[in-house]
């Protein structure tokens, strides 16, 4: 095939791979903490780490990850022991990380706020072979994290507080949970961009659980899903003059509305037969709620 034989495409492939795998990888505890919007806020403080990158002549990715590792972290301290809520931490993230952004890019020996433009939206054409080892590199401890963690990190995003009696190290589950997340921004900015990255974190994960209410099921049609709308908005991206992260977060939309029109259906369906069964006597006994399985339980 063409695409194959271009070796920027073939950087841009791995890329999208990777990304593919870990936004939904670690989208999946966000959307469970209900802090949706985190990936969002910390692709804004990465915002800074891209223009520090710039003005000091480093890598923008490694620069980046640095600095939205700190910026996770100190909103989870804000959220631990300040009196400012969690929303007031996200939003100082926001407006301090694209002020710190531009000023940084701006200052920068020839740089301009155009330079950021291949990092707010992706830039397919621009993943270099050291892009490429850094993503692979991050990516694999975010799957370290997501996948030998699992239940932990689960335990811990469903109750904090069953989590804390059971003995679970949950301030500590709490902060990996929030590294892992501004990795994966790093990860994925070079291919969606720091401004739509969170919607290739949490979209799929919406979309998978319109389809599975176990939390291993959920977690790997995200991921599939995660993987498929990665390869195919980069592939369009080769035939057609359009921003990579644009075609991605359509795609993945596309694909939440088709999965959530096909499943309404078929939970209504559910829902009269589990309601008709008692009527018709097949069962008269009531079973202890302990004992029925959970929305998003564990099973991996």
């Amino acid at each position: 095939m063409e695409i194959l034989n271009s070796p920027f495409m073939q950087r841009a492939l791995i890329a999208a791979v990777l990304v593919g795998i870990t936004a939904p990888a670690v989208g999946i505890y966000l959307v469970q903490r209900r802090q949706a919007l985190m990936g969002d806020g910390i692709g804004h403080v990465a915002m800074t780490g891209v223009g520090l990158g710039f003005l000091l002549s480093t890598s923008p990715v490694w620069m980046a990850t640095l600095v939205s590792v700190l910026g996770a972290v100190t909103m989870e301290l804000i959220r631990w022991y300040g009196k400012t809520r969690g929303d007031i931490a996200l939003a100082m993230l926001f407006y301090g990380g694209m002020a710190g952004g531009v000023l940084f890019i701006n200052l920068a020996p020839g740089g301009s706020t155009a330079n950021l433009n291949s990092y707010l939206f992706g830039s397919l054409s621009t993943v270099s072979p050291s892009d490429v080892w850094a993503i692979g590199l991050l990516a694999a401890f975010v799957l370290a994290v997501t996948v030998g963690l699992r239940r932990q990190l689960f335990a811990v995003s469903q109750d904090e507080e069953f989590a804390r009696v059971t003995g679970l190290p949950v301030r500590a589950l709490n902060l990996l949970t929030a590294v892992t997340a501004a990795v994966t921004v790093t990860v994925a900015m070079r291919v969606v961009g720091l401004l739509l990255v969170s919607a290739l974190m949490v979209v799929p994960v919406a979309a998978a659980q319109q389809l599975s209410r176990s939390f291993a099921l959920t977690f790997a049609i995200a991921v599939a899903i995660g993987v498929t709308v990665t390869l195919s908005g980069t592939v369009v991206t080769y035939y057609e003059d359009v921003p990579p992260g644009a075609v991605i977060v359509l795609f993945t939309i596309a694909i939440f509305i088709v999965l959530t029109g096909l499943a309404t259906p078929l939970a209504k369906r559910r829902a009269r037969a589990g309601t008709a069964a008692p009527a018709e006597g097949e069962c008269g006994l009531d079973v202890p709620a302990a004992a029925k399985p959970q929305a998003g339980e564990v099973t991996a």
